[in-house]
């Protein structure tokens, strides 16, 4: 199921060819169209108030058509939703229209008992044609897909009357009667040589009429209420039929058997619609809309050595790869011009086709039987009953009836047959035969009933090499490799090993487990390649996965061919592309897989260069990264070997490489990446050049104060100034004893109420300019703030012991000047970071205080400063 949505009574459905979408056209008077992939609702118009029977796309217009009881039919642009055109059309309810194929024609019929032809190329003021000639309500008609001058009609009278527009008459060719009770659809085959006609009545039957003979040649029974719509599948050989009695039934096309009903418990069925093309299916309920997918959508096809055998219907065509002109170079993933020859009708409906081993044979299987062919010519070589038929090996073959028995054939002669002590759900051919189950899967020899081994997992297929040492079993979301060993089973038989119910313990070995889902899947040597879930085209070899290709739409593996290097995939369409994979390379992994060294190097020297980086990655993957070194042209994925391996210089000259590329980008990342090893190996003076390179200025901070590189240190400080970068700028000048120029970018940054507070600390003379500028910049944003700030040079009452703080200034900035401290010199500088260096002033004066910072920590201190001389008093003032 793709798509359920509850909605009113759904009186009509039908498919866009080419967008995911199901129109149902409602009893409620509106239209929805739905994205069956999304489930969800793209478009919504409501078109009168009366119930709308009917409602097709009209795609060449980009129309959606109606018809609906207010016995109007009307047009809309299905884009802008616009109405177009809108025909009062007849006098009585409108039950169905017809859209022509190619032609601007519309067919309209009514409970007026009228049909009318409608030509919109023309005026649609009035018909081009009106149809009469039954008796009762006119239910619905359809264009002959065969012969698109030719329509056909049903009827409430119990008749179905086949009609044409090409001539001036208007009377009905002929007429078909059989049903009990009104015929309420009408449906032509789409297609193959049979000139038939589907109708179904209230009478709760189907039939199957040939229009060639009028005669009815087969009836359908099984509904218990009235049949609303019948119509036979573009593209599988089924029968949809859908009645009131809540269920949709799916007939066999040539058995006429039933072969399973569906309900989906939204009551009454009143409509059908199928997709050229494709196996969905909408049905029309009364609670809703469903889209069902119908069987499956893989091609039936077979490849054996560059030859193509594949099905459309009964029809078999084949192509051959090897015939490809010689001059079609096509590339990767584009479509291939194949020539297709047609073979023949196959007697049965194709839903399996195989190459024998040899490829000069081939089976078909389905409609419960197989029929072998040979490949040249469409004779046949053998045939019998089976559900399921699958090749061994060496050209034997299996068969599994209805029953669960299984066959063995050798020879085109029955060797042997056994039906396995469980429910049989399918089996697999190659070297042993597969049978599964509903919780495990057995495998069998194909000379005697002898159970291999019970493995228990659910496969949906079994993939085997060529050699028969290898397995693929493909289950719902991840997939199994197993390694079989033959000769260890016939020793273990030889020997007369105790056999349990599980089988031989010995048969397999599990190499890998991988969680992705195979589509479909082939070996090439001992690498395993297969299209996943999500269209990648990937490439197996021990463990490891490489994506070969991104698929840009749903595509199968038919096979490789060694002597071409490709592989071949095909689309539900029958489009055949190809896809490069060299078989030495192939080798070359393998040989590397197993140590053989030598035979790798031969392998090596037939590979193209444009293969070396994908050899590199494989041999980085399992562990020789040296010779991936060796190997890869990439210059990204040398420098991460390279990193890897501990080759710094060798990455940094791949870096300076990359950088002179034309319109390369700085490759700042891969030298901070660089930076930060050659840092953590010990190598500084090339993590200084790297963090250089790449601007990372925190790096070079942390590196070059760890050193004590003052002069590295400056030009750091230098670069972060000029880059913008503030704090970094600040800390370096402030690790140098450079104050002012500290104070100067917090300036430059616009910092000002830290560059104040920091200048009142370190640089006492700068503050009074600092405060004006200042107080400039704040009154644009608040006068009275900026009023509030207090300038030294005019509240010096404010600032106490501002003086004695710009004498310190001048001390400690004479003493860096002459004579800068040393890192060497920290645990004796660190004992003036308690000093309170007002106090010390006031204690020893301003010049001793000069004299002891310039002399530094552990210098000879300066005796104290004389007390200041006390004030003499003021002269009396002299007698008057």
């Amino acid at each position: 199921k793709k798509l359920s949505a509850r909605s009113d009574r759904v009186k009509c459905v039908d498919f866009h060819p080419t967008e995911p979408w199901t129109l149902s056209a409602l009893y409620s008077g509106n239209i929805f169209v739905w994205d069956y992939n999304n489930q969800t609702l793209v478009k919504q118009l409501e078109v009168c108030d009366f119930p709308v029977r009917c409602a097709k796309f009209v795609t060449r217009k980009q129309w959606i058509v109606t018809a609906s009881d207010d016995m109007h039919v009307r047009m809309f642009n299905y884009n802008s939703l616009e109405k177009v055109h809108e025909i009062e059309a007849h006098t009585d309810y409108i039950r169905c229209i017809a859209v022509h194929p190619n032609l601007p024609y519309l067919l309209s019929c009514s409970d007026d008992m009228s049909i009318k032809l409608w030509d919109w190329d023309k005026s649609l003021a009035s018909p081009t044609n009106v149809f009469e000639g039954h008796a009762h309500y006119v239910m619905m008609l359809q264009w002959n897909p065969k012969d698109s001058t030719i329509f056909a009609s049903c009827s409430l009278d119990r008749s179905i009357k086949v009609w044409g527009v090409s001539g001036s008459s208007t009377s009905a060719h002929f007429s078909m009667t059989g049903h009990q009770r009104g015929v309420n659809c009408v449906e032509y085959a789409p297609s193959g040589d049979k000139p038939y006609l589907i109708s179904g009545s209230d009478d709760r039957t189907v039939k199957i009429w040939d229009y060639q003979t009028h005669n009815c040649i087969q009836t359908l029974v099984g509904h218990s209420n009235n049949v609303s719509a019948a119509l036979f599948h573009p593209t599988l050989p089924i029968i949809l039929t859908g009645s009131e009695d809540n269920t949709v039934r799916i007939w066999h096309a040539a058995t006429y058997r039933l072969e399973a009903p569906l309900n989906y418990f939204l009551e009454r069925v009143w409509s059908l619609a199928v997709l050229k093309g494709s196996n969905a299916a909408a049905i029309g309920y009364d609670e809703g809309t469903v889209v069902i997918k119908l069987g499956s959508e893989e091609p039936v096809v077979s490849m054996h050595s560059g030859k193509i055998i594949w099905a459309r219907g009964n029809e078999i065509q084949a192509a051959n790869l090897k015939l490809l002109d010689e001059g079609v170079t096509a590339a990767d993933g584009e479509r291939l011009p194949l020539s297709v020859k047609d073979m023949g009708s196959a007697e049965i409906f194709p839903q399996y086709v195989a190459h024998h081993p040899n490829g000069r044979l081939f089976a078909v299987c389905g409609d419960g039987e197989f029929v072998i062919y040979t490949a040249q010519a469409l004779r046949n070589k053998s045939f019998g009953q089976a559900i399921e038929f699958v090749w061994g090996h060496s050209g034997a073959y299996a068969t599994r009836d209805s029953n669960g028995k299984i066959t063995v054939f050798q020879d085109f002669k029955e060797s042997f047959s056994f039906k396995p002590p469980f429910v049989v759900e399918e089996i697999f051919g190659g070297r042993l035969i597969g049978v599964r189950s509903g919780e495990f899967v057995c495998f069998y020899d194909w000379a005697e009933y002898r159970l291999v081994r019970r493995i228990d997992v659910v496969p949906n297929s079994a993939i085997w090499s060529e050699d028969g040492t290898s397995v693929v079993l493909s289950c719902a979301d991840s997939f199994y490799v197993l390694r079989h060993d033959k000769d260890a089973v016939q020793a273990a038989l030889i020997s007369g090993t105790q056999v349990d119910e599980d089988g031989f313990e010995v048969a397999f070995e599990l190499l890998n487990e991988i969680s992705d889902k195979v589509v479909s899947g082939t070996w090439v040597g001992e690498c395993f390649v297969y299209v996943s879930q999500a269209q990648r085209l990937i490439c197996l070899v021990a463990g490891t996965q490489e994506t070969i290709a991104h698929l840009d739409r749903v595509q199968y593996l038919l096979g490789y061919m060694p002597e071409q290097s490709k592989l071949y995939l095909i689309d539900k369409e029958l489009n055949v592309t190809q896809h490069t994979l060299h078989l030495a390379l192939i080798e070359y992994q393998s040989a590397i897989m197993r140590k053989d060294f030598g035979a790798a190097s031969g392998f090596f020297s037939q590979l193209p260069e444009s293969l070396h980086n994908r050899v590199a990655r494989f041999l980085e993957n399992q562990g020789y990264a040296a010779e991936a070194l060796q190997i890869s042209k990439d210059d990204e994925h040398r420098f991460e070997l390279a990193t890897q391996l501990g080759k710094l210089q060798m990455a940094a000259d791949i870096i300076v490489n990359i950088s002179a590329q034309v319109n390369a980008m700085p490759p700042r990342s891969k030298w901070k990446q660089l930076g930060d090893v050659s840092l953590e190996q010990g190598d500084f003076s090339l993590a200084k050049r790297c963090f250089k390179e790449s601007k990372d200025l925190s790096a070079l901070f942390l590196l070059q104060t760890a050193c004590g590189d003052a002069a590295g240190l400056a030009e750091t400080a230098k670069m972060a100034q000029a880059g913008g970068i503030a704090n970094i700028a600040v800390l370096c000048f402030f690790l140098l004893g450079n104050a002012q120029a500290a104070l100067d970018v917090l300036i430059g940054a616009n910092r000002l109420p830290e560059a104040a507070f920091f200048a009142r600390t370190y640089c006492p003379s700068s503050l009074p300019d600092l405060v004006r500028t200042w107080k400039n910049d704040l009154s644009s944003v608040n006068q009275a703030v900026a009023e509030s700030l207090a300038n030294p040079a005019e509240y010096p009452d404010l600032f106490p012991d501002i003086n004695m703080s710009m004498e310190a200034e001048k001390a400690f900035k004479a003493r860096i000047e002459r004579r800068p401290a040393v890192a060497a010199d920290y645990n004796k500088e660190k004992e003036w970071l308690t000093m309170d260096v007002i106090e010390e002033i006031k204690t020893l004066g301003v010049a001793a205080f000069a004299q002891k910072v310039m002399a530094g920590p552990g210098g000879a201190a300066p005796p104290p400063a004389a007390p200041a001389p006390a004030p003499t008093s003021a002269p009396a003032p002299a007698p008057a």
